[in-house]
């Protein structure tokens, strides 16, 4: 996978799971949305029979959802990293492209996160935090041993790049 940011540099895509986690996410939060919408269409529909225009509440609901999972779903896709002697590169975005470069000797802390969905689908994501907040860097979807890997690699190449410092 590349990116127009950085056009020679390959970087690795984070595990085709995490789409279904994105997935299951939107629905969590789409899905009450859309049963209110419905449910208040028919509590008004039944008060005045020839309301008809007020399915089109649930019908801009529904399809804001559609919209929201097609960004989701395409947002997950193309999140990816790339390990280079000096530095982490962590790319994300479709339309506003962000492409983050970490440099090993600036990692102050490494940390694996994984919350319920991500657990149960055997992903982490993994956070690189430095001593700025604007070169810390996610990289999520990535199983639990690429984690464990990367935290150990980025740890011990955080150690022995801050020696000369």
């Amino acid at each position: 996978m590349r990116t127009p940011l950085a056009p020679d540099i390959e970087f690795t895509q984070i595990d085709p799971k995490y789409v279904k986690v994105t997935i299951i996410r939107n629905l969590l939060g789409w899905v009450p949305a859309l049963a209110v919408a419905v449910g208040v269409a028919l509590i008004i529909n039944s008060n005045y029979s020839a309301a008809t225009w007020i399915w089109v509440f649930p019908a801009v609901v529904a399809a804001l959802f559609g919209w929201s999972l097609w960004v989701t779903v395409r947002r997950a896709r193309v999140i990816g990293y790339a390990e280079l002697d000096e530095e982490l590169l962590v790319r994300s975005g479709i339309m506003f492209q962000k492409l983050s470069v970490v440099p090993y000797g600036r990692m102050q802390q490494v940390e694996i996160n994984s919350g319920p969905l991500l657990a149960n689908s055997g992903l982490a994501t993994v956070e690189l935090v430095t001593a700025s907040a604007d070169t810390n860097a996610k990289i999520p979807g990535v199983t639990r041993a690429e984690a464990e890997r990367l935290r150990t690699k980025l740890t011990a190449l955080g150690n022995s790049n801050m020696e000369g410092l």
